[in-house]
């Protein structure tokens, strides 16, 4: 049995992935639905239930709740049992839980994902793992309906300090690239045939290309990662940054842009929003003509 915590806007669609291929699933959410799985009442009866047990939570802190907290994961681990923590999590707190379930001699994979909800929609996601390579092997069955690439990066909390690198460079391109793209409505140039210059040319970058080309048609890409998501792991980044001990010289852009976005009222919206935050202070600019200033 593989049990699912955390059926949300990324957990939900990834357990129904699994669902879909046939793996039996115990889910448990307190607030969103059962996506498909089997309803368990609690964390516990997914603990006692399941052989793996797939976390996909909002910080370290309802992380270390669900496996620390009483009558949690770890109450309940037992030797052999694998769990796989599928949230955006400091890495330093990740290692503690490692070390605490392997002491019950369970296994704990730190698994950053990057792709959003399309890439979970498709079973395209991309996997960063940290932990032990053999609970990895074991375990790969289980990640093949939602990922299509899976990297091991090396021992515990290696997966998450990759998983906050990777998305502190997608901030920065979402950030700049709404600067930009809102700089070139209000020059009066045509968005469309900017962003092929852009993607013909040094400023090309992930958002560029994948994400511009459909805000600019009025499509946002909702059931992404949220604005206040965005900040949190932002904030994550630059705590990780200061325990190794390296500048985060770029860090205030986009810590400003999406802190901005927050306050203007985007923050439980995607965070591809951040380019109406930016729009609202230069006067009501709106790249897709259909949408509202």
């Amino acid at each position: 049995m593989i049990g699912f915590i955390g059926l949300g806007n990324m957990g939900g669609r990834i357990a129904r992935r699994l669902v879909e291929a046939g793996h039996p699933v115990l889910g448990y959410d307190p607030v969103a639905g059962a996506a498909g799985t089997t309803p368990a009442t609690d964390v516990a009866e997914v603990a006692r239930e399941s052989d793996q047990v797939l976390l996909s939570l909002p910080d370290s802190r309802v992380v270390e709740a669900v496996i620390l907290g009483e009558d949690g994961v770890l109450a309940h681990a037992r030797p052999g049992q694998i769990v796989v923590d599928l949230s955006t999590a400091a890495p330093d707190s990740t290692r503690r839980i490692a070390a605490a379930l392997a002491a019950r001699d369970a296994a704990y994979l730190d698994a950053g994902v990057s792709g959003g909800a399309a890439a979970a929609e498709k079973g395209t996601l991309t996997l960063m793992v940290g932990g032990e390579e053999q609970a990895l092997d074991r375990v790969r069955p289980t990640l093949a309906p939602f990922a299509a690439k899976v990297f091991h990066l090396g021992p515990s909390g290696a997966g998450h300090s990759a998983k906050l690198l990777n998305n502190f460079l997608n901030a920065v391109s979402l950030a700049a690239t709404s600067e930009v793209m809102v700089a070139g409505r209000k020059a009066g140039l045509d968005l469309r045939t900017l962003l092929e210059v852009l993607n013909s040319s040094s400023g090309a970058n992930w958002a560029v290309a994948n994400r511009f080309p459909h805000i600019v048609e009025g499509d946002y890409l909702e059931g992404g990662l949220t604005t206040t998501l965005m900040t949190k792991d932002l904030v994550l980044y630059v705590d990780h940054l200061r325990g190794l001990g390296v500048p985060s010289l770029n860090a205030a852009g986009p810590l400003a842009s999406f802190g901005l976005a927050a306050n203007l009222g985007y923050a439980d919206q995607i965070s591809n929003r951040v380019v109406d935050a930016i729009g609202d202070i230069a006067g009501g600019v709106r790249l897709h003509e259909g949408e509202p200033s």
